[in-house]
């Protein structure tokens, strides 16, 4: 995995220690989160970045925590961290990493005996889009991430030409592997999300105006 993924990782409160090089499947799995991901806030046709909340129940926390940012702002910062990055399933727009194997096509797997029978459906899974970009007819996965977006699952394919900076694929719960898209590059889909240290760039900046 390149290194530059694995330092945006670590900026997003990630730990790589694990990560050993062997192989893709090891690294993805390897890597840890103690904390949920925000999507980057981005333009839209109704209201541009810079006009909305990048996280739900944001501006409300900062006009509750007023008298501690005026006393003490190391401890705003530290705090406002501590209560929007912990691990919570309040929906607030956050993706929440998995890393773990997702072997549908793999027999004598548990997700094999779980999905065998849907998965050999051709009304009910279309593997295009990966076959497209990994030429594997029974691949694995690992199942990278989940949110509370659309999509709402995000997937890498291991049989990936290029395992350094793998495609990550989305699908959604209610289309499950029958509607897939493609991501882009793994080192693209972690760029989405905010660091901690983004957050706070973004709250001192709305402050200052």
């Amino acid at each position: 995995m390149k290194p530059e993924i694995l330092a945006r990782i670590r900026e997003l409160s990630g730990t790589t220690e694990g990560v050993r090089g062997r192989s893709l499947a090891d690294d993805l799995q390897a890597i840890r989160f103690s904390s949920v991901l925000y999507p980057q806030p981005t333009d839209t046709p109704w209201a541009a970045a810079a006009a909305t909340e990048p996280i739900a129940g944001l501006q409300a926390w900062v006009v509750a925590h007023r008298s501690l940012l005026a006393h003490d702002r190391t401890a705003f910062d530290q705090q406002l961290v501590a209560h929007f990055y912990q691990l919570t399933p309040e929906p607030r727009g956050q993706a929440f990493f998995v890393g773990r194997l997702f072997t549908p096509f793999r027999p004598g797997t548990p997700d094999y005996t779980e999905w065998s029978a849907d998965f050999a459906d051709p009304d009910l899974v279309d593997l295009s889009p990966v076959r497209a970009v990994a030429a594997d007819p029974a691949p694995d996965f690992v199942h990278l991430a989940s949110s509370y977006g659309y999509p709402d699952n995000f997937y890498v394919c291991l049989a990936d030409p290029a395992p350094d900076d793998p495609t990550v694929f989305g699908t959604d719960h209610e289309t499950f592997f029958q509607q897939i898209t493609n991501e882009g590059a793994l080192s693209a889909f972690f760029q989405r999300y905010l660091t901690p240290a983004e957050l706070l760039a973004l709250v001192h900046r709305q402050l200052a105006t």
